[in-house]
């Protein structure tokens, strides 16, 4: 290949101008882009305190600057710096300001550090705010207590039960005390007991003579008292039956403890499926000090009966006698 000897060489000075201008133009170009970027630096992620917080919940603030650009924030929460979860994502806007933010995270363990903060995203970029921590408050105690049964027979034994809810209920000591009609006594101490693990316990009582007033309380602090309740004490009631000289006619007699003389007593034909009928009745009279009397002969059919004694007396309560047949 031959050259053309018209056409002259480009000089090495001549290429070195040629890579000047090209440099040039890219440094333009990029210096342009680093000023659009520099312009729209990435968001700022500030965490604030806590407030509002109970045993399960907390509202979390802090704030963002979305310095212009569409940014979104959530806060990361958990018991260590690993967090584990965080608040459904919510956007900060676009603006070129700080906004205060916050957000409430529900089901927290009681009496309990968690660490959070906040993140911001932005289109191309994050922000992270410091870790900060809060602790949960306790769950306040509290006592529900039952007689068990409600009313008792008189003289009978019946468990007084209950459960210490709230943080520490667990091997906490309590106290019965027990406030008998006409309850002008007041609360005396009538035993102490511990809670389970959970907070379960119960008080035997053996003897209870007239309705009582009843209450459990903690020993020591926190002081919590339970509801109050009353428990019945019911009349103990015998009864039987037999048979006269007379046809068709029936004895029923029985025995009422402890004695209440005058009370009523009402005989009751209970049906299956149907109401209780009554058939008669009669008055409780003196016996012993300790137990009274009733007794009436009176024409029956077939059935099962039970005795009723209706007593006036605001110390105990009316009661039932166990059914029998009478055939």
């Amino acid at each position: 290949m031959h050259m053309d000897p018209r056409r002259k060489p480009v000089r090495p000075r001549a290429a070195i101008c040629i890579a000047l201008v090209l440099s040039v133009c890219l440094l333009g170009s990029l210096a342009a882009s680093t000023g659009e970027a520099a312009s729209s630096p990435a968001p700022s992620a500030t965490t604030s305190g806590a407030s509002l917080i109970t045993y399960s919940s907390a509202t979390l603030h802090g704030s963002v600057d979305p310095h212009g650009r569409a940014t979104d924030y959530v806060f990361q929460y958990g018991t260590s710096r690993k967090y584990g979860s965080q608040t459904p994502i919510a956007p900060a806007g676009e603006g070129g300001g700080t906004i205060e933010i916050s957000q409430t995270v529900t089901g927290l363990q009681p009496f309990t550090t968690y660490h959070y903060r906040v993140l911001a995203s932005g289109p191309s970029s994050a922000a992270v705010g410091r870790d900060r921590t809060f602790q949960t408050a306790k769950i306040p105690l509290s006592v529900a207590i039952a007689g068990v049964p409600n009313p008792v027979p008189f003289g009978a034994p019946f468990v007084v039960e209950g459960t210490l809810s709230g943080t520490g209920a667990g091997n906490h000591e309590v106290e019965l005390q027990a406030n008998p009609y006409p309850y002008a006594a007041g609360f005396q101490a009538a035993g102490t007991s511990l809670t389970n693990t959970v907070g379960q316990f119960s008080f035997p009582f053996l003897d209870l003579r007239e309705n009582t007033q009843l209450r459990v309380v903690t020993v020591g602090d926190p002081l919590v008292i339970s509801p109050l309740i009353v428990e019945g004490v019911a009349v103990r009631v015998s009864f039987h039956a037999r048979p006269t000289g007379r046809r068709g006619y029936t004895r029923l007699y029985g025995t009422v403890a402890p004695a209440e003389v005058g009370a009523l007593v009402g005989f009751q034909l209970l049906e299956s499926g149907h109401r209780s009928v009554n058939v008669g009745g009669t008055v409780v009279k003196a016996a012993i000090p300790t137990v009274s009397s009733f007794s009436r002969v009176m024409r029956l059919r077939r059935g099962v009966y039970r005795a009723l004694v209706k007593i006036s007396d605001p110390a105990r309560v009316s009661s039932y006698s166990t059914p029998l047949v009478i055939r």
